[in-house]
């Protein structure tokens, strides 16, 4: 069977990802989207696109029976599900085959046996896959500690839970168990021992129905924020050749043992002793499938077409690999404020393209990131001879990148790739635990000078705006002792964003009209224009890139990348917030409040007040300090914008502060 229309039943970047193969290969493309989609570019990129009513994804993209209607009214004759969504709903794909309709995934029945993780480990078990023991948590002793509570269905670190105290046991189970019940509707979580300092090593599979599978190698993804993947590689650093190999044959058994065929990915945790152990095994395609293709010279998206058709891998062996490969996701996140999800504008998404880079988006320049979706952005990929090499190559891309709008991650990947543990493959999934803080601590970069260079530029633009006709120049106006005169120092001031460091920068316009800094030795300026500044200092050149939004300007220069708000002269008292405010840290929805919280009732620091959820992500707004809650302006249900005020607390002075907002994950 030649597929010839091919639906997607994903967004974002992957739903991209496989319409570039399908276009390479002829297919025609039918992209689904949502309200908040509607503009989104897998839909641009699409021949054909069909509405799904609505915007949350529990309306849109997780309803399989509008993608299968959507599919039959565009002519599709094939779904391909992505990843995340509906790509392990073994419902789904038995319901894309009911309607006549190609299934680009593995059998119903191989999804069925992995959907839950605790069937799956008895299923490996008869295969020989080395396995974590699993602990009862109705029997479990201190002896048992630490303990990792796991969703036994989905993924994505949602209902999953570190359990250091057995005091604090029965507490995290039923929270896991809710959040698992939100995530995937399935609230069964179990329990194994957490392996502390483990790495998290997957092997790629792809198999036939002709009862060929390979094993395209390892590949690393111990970098994790809430269990979730940032930083991945192929091959994984640094496995001895035995153990390598005992992770490829234990990967190829896992798929014999349900039948599988198309591409699958089986994942382990290797312990500190280099003990392997079987994690899950993933039915779809993975978002870090790239640095496979990058090191194997295959197209994954392509080889899972050619099985869906009935056609056999092109070889009994996968071909040899070449080199090494690393990819860093890109999200629209702080992760100096607990990896918080970031909304808004992407003014300008600019990666340099080149030898050995590949960069996977769901964006342009142009587009807006909302709130209903992850926040990752992109995925860019480096492929080079040697580890050293490639993750030289990705960081240096990161670095020179353009990245205008929404705070990014960009920062805490380029230090991380350069971090000496990364580059000396010293990884476990702890690699954030231990080394966040100092990661996004403000690094060596001159803020002020960047400053300056926006500030020059601003008096740039406001001499060469086009404009009405001047009038005649009146005679200075005289204020006491104080007038304006042009040749005089100006004052503009900014803030750092998102750290809220504040600049103030001086300069004049001689009459020469090029702009110039007042009192600031060992700098001159050479060149000055609305978007690009050029300054020697101390006798080294450097360039300033540019770019305005309303209030913000966006400053690029070598090694580093600012954000300032412009601020008024002088601060003008009716946009300050009263002392205890609690703002909406992101648009978003209020989904719950604290249990009798009302004007008036007293709080403590750190108490949890409001629920807000936005980007997969939930929101606890937290008592700054202990006090008076002495204004309400939220209600479950209640949209809110970045900033709105949510609440007021009148503290008690001898408390201690606390951060206002924490993260957790969320359906």
């Amino acid at each position: 069977m030649t597929i010839a229309t091919l639906l997607v039943a994903n967004r974002g970047e992957i739903a991209c990802r496989i319409f570039r193969t399908c276009r390479d290969l002829g297919i025609t493309t039918v992209a689904v989207y949502s309200d908040a989609d509607a503009d989104a570019l897998h839909v641009r990129e699409a021949d054909l696109a069909v509405r799904l009513p609505g915007s949350a994804p529990a309306d849109t993209y997780l309803r399989g029976d509008l993608v299968v209607a959507a599919a039959l009214a565009a002519g599709a004759d094939a779904v391909h599900p992505g990843y995340g969504f509906l790509s392990e709903n073994a419902a789904f794909a038995a319901a894309v085959q009911d309607a006549g309709l190609t299934w680009v995934g593995p059998p119903v029945k191989a999804i069925e046996l992995m959907a839950s993780k605790t069937r799956a480990k008895e299923l490996m078990a008869g295969a020989g896959v080395p396995l974590l023991a699993p602990v009862d948590p109705a029997t479990a002793g201190p002896a048992d500690l630490p303990l990792l509570l796991k969703a036994a269905s989905g993924g994505g670190g949602r209902g999953m839970r570190i359990v250091r105290e057995l005091a604090a046991l029965p507490g995290e189970l039923l929270a896991a168990a809710a959040e698992a019940a939100s995530a995937f509707g399935d609230g069964e979580v179990f329990a194994e021992p957490y392996v502390e300092r483990g790495r998290h090593v997957e092997v790629q599979v792809m198999a036939d129905a002709y009862d060929t599978v390979w094993a395209l190698g390892t590949r690393d993804c111990s970098l994790q924020r809430r269990h979730q993947k940032v930083i991945e590689e192929a091959p994984a650093p640094g496995l001895e050749d035995a153990l390598r190999i005992r992770l490829h044959d234990a990967a190829v058994a896992a798929a014999r043992a349900v039948g599988y065929r198309g591409a699958g990915t089986v994942e382990f945790l290797v312990s500190a002793e280099g003990r392997p152990y079987f994690l899950e095994m993933n039915t779809r395609l993975q978002v870090e499938h790239p640095v496979t293709e990058a090191v194997f010279g295959v197209d994954l998206v392509a080889l899972q077409l050619r099985v869906a058709e009935g056609e056999p891998l092109p070889a009994p062996v996968p071909p040899s690999a070449s080199g090494h490969a690393v990819e860093a996701r890109l999200y629209a996140e702080d992760p100096a404020r607990d990896w918080q999800p970031q909304t808004g504008a992407l003014l300008t998404l600019e990666v340099p393209d080149g030898p050995g880079l590949r960069l996977d988006t769901g964006y342009v320049g142009g587009d807006t990131i909302g709130v209903h979706y992850d926040p990752m952005l992109a995925k860019v990929i480096a492929h080079a001879p040697t580890r050293t090499e490639a993750v030289r190559l990705l960081a240096g891309a990161l670095e020179r990148a353009r990245i205008h709008g929404p705070v990014t991650n960009r920062a805490l990947l380029v230090r991380s790739l350069r971090h000496p543990d990364f580059v000396a493959a010293r990884l476990d999934t702890g690699f954030y635990d231990r080394h966040l803080a100092d990661l996004t601590t403000p690094g060596p970069g001159d803020p002020a000078t960047a400053a300056l260079a926006a500030a020059l530029a601003e008096a740039v633009r406001a001499t060469t705006t086009p404009g009405p006709a001047p009038a005649p120049t009146p005679t200075p106006t005289r204020f006491g002792a104080w007038r304006n005169v042009p040749s005089q120092p100006q004052v503009k001031r900014y803030r750092s964003e998102p750290d809220g460091t504040e600049h103030e920068i001086a300069y004049r316009t001689p009459r020469t009209g090029t702009p110039e800094p007042y009192d600031a030795p060992g700098v001159r300026v050479l060149a000055a224009t609305p978007d690009r500044v050029t300054l020697e200092l101390d006798g080294v050149t450097r360039h300033f890139h540019l770019r305005r939004d309303r209030d913000r300007l966006y400053v690029d220069t070598t090694g580093a990348s600012y954000t300032f708000t412009a601020l008024p002269r002088f601060t003008d008292p009716a946009t300050q917030t009263d002392p205890g405010s609690l703002l909406a840290p992101m648009p978003g929805t209020v989904v719950r409040l604290a249990e009798g919280l009302a004007a008036g009732v007293a709080v403590e620091a750190g108490q949890p007040l409001i629920w807000l959820e936005a980007m997969k992500m939930e929101h606890r707004i937290l008592a700054p300090a202990s006090g008076t809650l002495t204004a309400l302006h939220a209600a479950p249900g209640d949209q809110v914008e970045v900033g709105a005020l949510l609440a007021v607390v009148q503290e008690d002075l001898d408390a201690t502060p606390v951060p206002a907002s924490v993260p957790e994950e969320t359906a």
